[in-house]
């Protein structure tokens, strides 16, 4: 006797193997329009979501600064994928769930690569930048923390009158040469000359640049500390004087002489912003090249952007990694580079 399939005993499927499930759910599907017609709002959010990510460049700046601040906190995004997902099981909805795939796509393919451990061995100069912060109260601690990633050559910002003595007698014996410059400071082992404030247009200096005379050749070293960024309730995100220091400081990188730059800060933004274009469109991202993860610095009790750059031209990254969190509110991170 011929067998014959939908006899409605839902164990049919069961007993005639693969094929039949597969014909038993499609069947279903056809009957139960509502798999495609549920979730029509869950898929238009995960479009726009998608939208958002695909085209944050063209989020205007003229409101608040929205733009960047997208920008800013742009991986985060990604958290309402599996929110999505989720609504998307719950209301049962094929077109829901098949639209978040297009949030996920586009995700991956620009975070993705943060994901994988691009670090390797070798290099022949550690660096290290740290925004000890102003309040420190513990200057002598956070100075010992930052010398204990065994860099070469350290960056401190917000260094103030009242603290910088500290941190010069903790790190002498181990950096023998120092320069500071405002509130800016760096620590080396090898020899600095040419050293001199860079004009961030804000009236105090708040970067340097100078030479770092390593024994595999001379590296144009720059530390800078952009503007602070603010929150404001009527004006939004307000970044103007940082998006001006960031094309000064562009600015003096581009006319650089020296082939090897090393640029350590905190920028006040991340390798997404726009408004780091002057600087980022030049420079590489250790992180971004030779990282793993995203590399989080701020704030440092639960780190949600890396607003702290250790950035490179003319020299290969190698490996970057976040350092222990100190008395400060930023996180300290460090790089190894091959000159």
């Amino acid at each position: 006797m011929a067998q014959a399939y939908g006899t409605g005993d839902p164990r049919d499927s069961e007993r005639q193997g693969p094929g039949a499930r597969l014909r038993g759910l499609s069947n279903r599907l056809r009957r139960d329009r509502g798999y495609w017609r549920r979730g029509i709002v869950l898929a238009v959010l995960a479009i726009l979501l998608a939208l958002v990510m695909l085209l944050h460049a063209q989020i205007p700046n003229t409101i608040g600064n929205l733009g960047s601040l997208t920008e800013t906190f742009l991986p985060w995004l990604g958290l309402f994928i599996p929110v999505l997902l989720v609504l998307g099981f719950v209301r049962k909805s094929a077109t829901a769930l098949i639209a978040v795939l297009v949030p996920a796509i586009v995700w991956l393919n620009l975070f993705g690569g943060l994901l994988t451990d691009k670090q390797h061995d070798g290099g022949d100069l550690t660096v290290a930048t740290h925004n000890v912060n102003a309040e420190n109260a513990d200057p002598e601690g956070t100075a010992k923390a930052v010398a204990a990633s065994g860099a070469q050559v350290i960056a401190l910002e917000e260094v103030t009158t009242d603290a910088l003595p500290t941190y010069e007698k903790t790190l002498a014996s181990a950096y023998p040469y120092h320069a500071v410059k405002g509130t800016v400071g760096l620590w080396s082992k090898y020899p600095l000359s040419d050293t001199q404030p860079v004009d961030i247009k804000l009236g105090w200096t708040r970067a340097l640049r100078t030479t770092v005379a390593t024994p595999e050749g001379r590296v144009a070293v720059y530390v800078a500390h952009m503007p602070s960024v603010r929150v404001k309730l009527d004006s939004g995100f307000t970044a103007s004087q940082r998006d001006k220091s960031a094309n000064a400081l562009g600015e003096a990188i581009a006319d650089e002489p020296l082939g090897k730059v090393i640029l350590l800060g905190d920028l006040n933004g991340t390798m997404n912003d726009r408004a780091l274009n002057a600087v980022t469109s030049q420079m590489r991202s250790t992180q971004g090249a030779a990282g793993s993860g995203f590399g989080f610095s701020w704030p440092a009790a639960f780190p949600m952007a890396r607003i702290d750059q250790i950035m490179v031209r003319g020299v290969d990254p190698v490996s970057s990694w976040t350092l222990p969190r100190t008395s400060s509110d930023h996180l300290p991170i460090a790089a190894r580079v091959d000159v």
